[in-house]
């Protein structure tokens, strides 16, 4: 339901203080000021998703916008190009620290309004919901004296909390830690911060040759935008310096790639890469109202392939007055991956993809899909959003390709590893899978008519294969329950097909 304002009693000033309060008290990340023909739009983001929030008539969208520009400090008189502003200030008693960006619009400006919350970062690493085993990783890569360790993730991922909660971890008085970023998003006391400023010639490579003559024990660059700052980034771990950063990609084979295409020398990158940290938000349930469900065939497949676990019951929304869609806030979803001396070798003497692709899921790497899975199992998350968000960032082309069908294929890879590792079985073996699978198909009436695999002769069929992609792509609450879709089961000789 939308709020509403008393725009003949309430100045304008009220109302965008209120506007501000109300959206920060419940969470929201940020406020979208939309311009449109007869009205102005306002819409708050939360839990990564935007829902509508108020309206505010065309006789006040003028002075409304003005106010906002006056208290973050934009020129009035220009509405032809963008800005960009900042608001710090105390409010009813809430402390504020907001970004505020302007855009020209054919219906008029645009305002988006940043709400900065330092909560996570200031709670510290143990709090972002890494897995023990993960946990372990990162403080492995903190603790090194030089390298490379980049955070990586589409826009909107975390990174930025994740770097300061790093940051803090690291911020010592016998430690000098420079930063370069655009912008500063959080002042830390006792580490020196840089604001690059494009205008004048400050942007980040600059500033990184002056940082090196500064005598740094830890440098963070806010992300690598070009090959120019990467090159020097990577550079600058090699002589000795303990180098934080973000790049937009996916996960650790991606980050990989667009390294390579910036034109990194790989004889440098194989010497300074120490770890690579990709990570995507999902929502939270909330607490108050999930209930267990029974699990459907098709999530009792994936969690018997992905986790190898018989997993029978996992939390679902519901809904309540206090979270009102099922969801209260988000958790991170992790891949961390630690440079170890066969990546190395591989990257410095260009190995092909598909060879380095089964080296880094072969080092002991818990992948997205399985952090995800395992949390589901853990009830802090919904099956739906897991599936969600692997598949959502498909279409980010500059974060590269990553679905849930090259999830599955990675963590697969990285299955095989730890299995011969422990020498423990995965699945039953053919005989029992084809025996257990015939009998299943007599009792399993077929729910999808049109959604059918022919069979096909394959010497080495690929385990991977057995999901229909079609059938994976853009989850629903309803077909998470219902929707039922081919699996085909691999024999030595033929592949035949089942349809759940």
């Amino acid at each position: 339901m939308l709020k509403t304002f008393d725009f003949e009693k309430m100045p304008v000033v009220e109302v965008v203080n209120e506007i501000m309060v109300d959206a920060a008290k419940r969470g929201a990340s940020d406020i979208h000021f939309d311009a449109l023909p007869n009205y102005m739009k306002v819409r708050i983001r939360i839990d990564g998703l935007l829902i509508n929030y108020t309206e505010i008539p065309n006789d006040i969208k003028k002075n409304l916008i003005t106010r906002i520009k006056i208290i973050s400090g934009m020129n009035i008189t220009e509405s032809r190009l963008p800005q960009d502003g900042a608001i710090k200030a105390t409010i009813q008693d809430v402390d504020l620290d907001l970004r505020v960006s302007s855009l020209p619009t054919s219906e008029g400006e645009k305002i988006v309004i940043r709400i900065l919350d330092y909560t996570m970062s200031l709670s510290g690493l143990e709090t972002l919901g890494f897995s023990e085993t993960n946990y372990r990783k990162v403080l492995q890569m903190i603790n090194v004296p030089n390298g490379i360790i980049l955070v990586t993730g589409a826009t909107g991922s975390g990174k930025s909390t994740t770097v300061y909660s790093i940051l803090q971890k690291l911020n010592k008085e016998d430690t000098n830690i420079i930063t370069v970023e655009d912008p500063i998003e959080m002042d830390i006391e006792g580490i020196n911060q840089v604001q690059t400023n494009s205008e004048i010639g400050l942007d980040f490579a600059t500033a990184l040759r002056s940082i090196l003559r500064q005598d740094p024990n830890i440098i963070m660059v806010g992300e690598i935008r070009d090959t120019e700052t990467a090159k020097i980034a990577v550079r600058a771990s090699i002589t000795g310096h303990l180098v934080l950063s973000t790049l937009h990609t996916n996960n650790s084979l991606n980050t990989l790639e667009r390294l390579f295409d910036m034109g990194v020398e790989r004889y440098l990158l194989s010497s300074s890469l120490t770890g690579i940290i990709s990570q995507k938000l999902a929502r939270r349930l909330c607490p108050k109202c999930k209930k267990l469900r029974p699990t459907n065939e098709y999530e009792k497949k994936l969690f018997k392939l992905i986790l190898n676990k018989d997993v029978t019951q996992i939390y679902d929304t519901v809904g309540c007055e206090e979270c009102g869609n099922g969801y209260h806030g988000r958790i991170a979803i992790h891949e961390v991956l630690l440079i170890n001396q066969e990546i190395k070798d591989a990257v410095s003497s260009g190995v092909k993809k598909e060879k380095l692709r089964e080296l880094v899921y072969k080092s002991d790497v818990t992948t997205l899909l399985q952090d995800g899975l395992e949390k589901v199992v853990n009830g802090i998350t919904s099956f739906e959003e897991i599936l969600k968000i692997i598949e959502l960032d498909d279409d980010d082309k500059m974060a590269g390709h990553y679905d849930l069908e090259k999830a599955i294929d990675y963590t697969h890879i990285a299955q095989q590893e730890s299995i011969q590792k422990q020498n423990i079985p995965v699945q039953p073996n053919i005989a029992q899978t084809q025996t257990t699978m015939s009998n299943t198909t007599q009792k399993v009436q077929p729910n999808i008519s049109n959604q059918r695999v022919q069979a096909m002769q394959q010497p080495t069929p690929k385990p991977i294969e057995i999901f229909d992609q079609q059938s994976l792509s853009q989850p629903t609450a309803n077909n998470i329950q219902t929707s039922r879709p081919t699996f085909t089961v691999p024999t030595p000789q033929t592949q035949s097909s089942l349809k759940f």
